[in-house]
Order: C-alpha cells, then structure tokens, then sequence
C-alpha cells in the first residue's frame, strides 16, 4: 500500500522550497484487462495509438480525426487556422472555444513571455493549436506538425489532379497513407541507425520481410516508461533560431527553452521558419556523465506558466517507480550483465566516480532507477543510447515494424 506521503519533501536548499512541500505527480491510469490474474502487476493505459502512424498529425481516435478534417472540402483537406496565415501558407486551427478551459497556451502575465514578445497582445489573442495533445509541448513539435499539415494539403491536391475520379474520402485516406509512410521511412531508415548505431541497428533490427501476425505492436511498459524517455537528455538549453540566411537574426535571439514550451503565439508572430532553420542547424546535446539534463528541464520546466516549476528528471524518476521498473531487471532481460557492486556498476558504465555516486545515492544497484542507469551507460559505436537502450528501443521498434498489417 501507498504511504500517507510516498513521495519525499522538497528539501530546503531546492529553490522550490517554501512554495509546496513536494513535488505534484499523477499516477498513470490502470488498463482493465479482464484476462489479468489477481495476483499479477497491472499496466498502463495508453491514450494514444502505439503504430507509427502519424498520428500526432491526424489523432488517435475516429472523433479526433474526423474534428482535425475539412468535411466541406472537395479534395479531402485538413482544417486550417481561419485566423492567422504564415504569409500564403496555413496554420493549424486553434483548439475549439469549447476546450478553452483545457488551453495552456491561453494568456500570462507579460513578464512570463521571454525575450522578443514584441507583441505580448498577440500572445493573448491565440490559443494553442489543434492537433494530438502534444503539438503544442514545444516550438518544434508546432513546427513540424505544421509541416506535415502543409504536406497532406498539398498531396490531395496533387492526387486530385492525377485521379479526378477519387471522393474526397479517398483522397483524405491516400494522402493519410502517404504522410503515414513518410513517418515510417524517417523513423527506421533516417532516425534509429542514428540512435542505436549502424552495428546495434544491423544486429537488433534485421531487414523487414513481412506482417506477423504473432508479433505483439502495443507499447512496452518500460519502452513508454523509460527507455524513449532518453531524448530528454539529447535537449538543448536554447532554441536556436535563424534568419533567411541560416544565420544569427537579432529579430530571433535564441530562446531559453522553458520560454518555448506551450508558446503558440510565437510561431504566429513569427512563423515556423527561423524555428525549423535552427533545428536543421542545431545538433542534439552532448550527453556527459556530469551533466545528463539541462538545469532548463530539470529546474524551469513550465516555469514561464506559472505556478512551481517542475523537474523532468525526477518525474521520470518517479514514473519509473511508479510502474515498479528497476535498472537490474531489465539488464537482465536484455541478456546483459546486472551488477551486484559498484565495481561491477564502474565497470559497466566505464565510469568509476559516477558508480559510487550511484552507491551513496541507492545503496546497492538493484535499488537503481531503470531510467538513470540505462541513460548513464556510454553510447554504443555511432550511437546515443547505451547497451540497455539499444536493446528496449530496438524491441519495441522490431515489433512495431513487424507487426503493423
């Protein structure tokens, strides 16, 4: 049973302190599977669809996607913004009045809005898009799901003009198929060799031969849990923002990141360009053991909203407690070594200092967070993510691949 207070106060030297006495965090939902035995653990629920599918551009659900399309439109088009354009081309629409009440995007004091708010009414007249419920999280989710809006806009057209014939309901769902498969094709042939390296990709994820029927393609509780959770380290502290020229522009100064998040209205005031030409230009974070996340996550997240700012590494710590997830087991899933001592811990992280700083935080590692131990492993040969991850990762995609009909 859960105690009183499970969760530890903020200690004094927090910056937090004398403003809660802890940390708010909600537990996940519990599916109800019928076929669970009573003595076993319980899962997740998952709200969205697990397939890669893009779906962050056309919902999880028939409601939402039917809500994000244009019914009225000959060729099968998405909604567009009815209020602002970016120069001749479109926006998402905003959420609908009715779910104002639901909209982090909605108005805050001026001194919340961060460097060039040149138009801080602006930023009290928008609202955050429309779209799955991540979109507007970051100025570079907005950007790209603006992309692929723009793009499945534009293909109905040219599907039109290639097969006048088609309804409109055909032409929504062919031009679906195709961003779908953009989505795809970015992700095992451009993202993941990437991330797991050319070795781990070529041993964990073999060529693609055909649908089984066998393979099981929901999301693993440790995949959702922890191991995608490694990106949050790859973030950088400042979104870089660029002029025509992909150079520096003092009409876009970098941005601290917590002055990016739920901020639709600078994409309004300024358009997806200088974000997605900082993007291009910018790598990922280096990842050191002395520093896994940026103070901007761990420190000042949603700080520009108000309220206490929240630490993303101790949410995920805390997820990863939540469904009960410890570093030793899922070791030893993947068929590696679990260490039982700091020696062997040092050994597997290559990092002595870091493992007896483990052991003056845990203990032991078996009483190791999965999260903080597979993202302290160093990164396999042209890779970002350790042995463990490249392992969970590669799983999970092997078995959305194979497993998608």
């Amino acid at each position: 049973q859960l105690q009183s207070n499970p969760f530890p106060q903020i200690p004094s030297s927090d910056p937090r302190s004398g403003i809660q006495s802890c940390m708010p965090f909600f537990r996940s939902a519990p599916s109800c599977n019928s076929r669970v035995l009573p003595r076993s653990h319980r899962e997740q629920l998952n709200a969205i669809t697990s397939f890669v599918d893009a779906s962050m551009v056309y919902g999880s659900s028939p409601s939402l996607a039917s809500a994000l399309r244009n019914h009225s439109s000959p060729v099968g088009s998405m909604n567009l913004n009815s209020q602002f354009w970016d120069e001749e081309l479109p926006y998402m629409p905003f959420l609908p009045r009715v779910q104002a009440h639901l909209d982090p995007c909605g108005p805050r004091n001026s001194t919340t809005l961060g460097p060039s708010s040149r138009s801080p009414l602006l930023e009290n007249t928008t609202s955050c898009f429309h779209a799955d419920s991540r979109v507007n999280e970051h100025l570079g989710l907005i950007v790209l799901h603006t992309l692929f809006l723009r793009e499945h806009n534009r293909l109905v057209k040219e599907l039109h003009q290639l097969n006048p014939h088609w309804s409109p309901e055909t032409l929504y769902q062919e031009a679906r198929k195709i961003i779908g498969a953009i989505h795809q094709i970015l992700t095992w042939e451009r993202y993941l060799p990437r991330v797991l390296g050319e070795g781990a990709m070529t041993r964990l994820m073999p060529p693609y031969q055909q649908y089984d029927p066998d393979m099981d393609p929901s999301i693993a509780n440790t995949f959702a849990t922890a191991a995608f959770r490694f990106a949050h380290v790859t973030i950088q502290p400042m979104v870089t923002r660029l002029g025509p020229e992909y150079t520096l522009n003092p009409k876009y100064p970098p941005l601290p990141l917590h002055h990016s998040l739920f901020a639709s209205w600078r994409v309004v005031e300024e358009g997806i360009d200088p974000v997605l030409r900082g993007m291009l230009l910018s790598p990922a974070k280096l990842q050191t053991a002395g520093q896994m996340m940026v103070e901007e996550l761990t420190e000042k997240l949603f700080q520009a909203h108000g309220g206490m700012p929240l630490d993303l590494g101790a949410l995920n710590l805390q997820r990863g407690r939540d469904h009960g997830l410890p570093y030793s087991s899922w070791r030893r899933f993947c068929n590696l070594s679990a260490p039982n001592s700091t020696s062997e811990l040092a050994e597997i992280l290559g990092n002595s200092t870091l493992a007896h700083k483990f052991k003056l935080l845990y203990g032991t590692p078996h009483n190791m967070d999965v999260w903080v131990g597979a993202i302290s492993e160093p990164p396999l040969p042209g890779g970002r993510v350790g042995p463990l991850l490249s392992c969970l990762l590669a799983k999970q995609f092997r078995a959305l691949r194979d497993g998608d009909r």
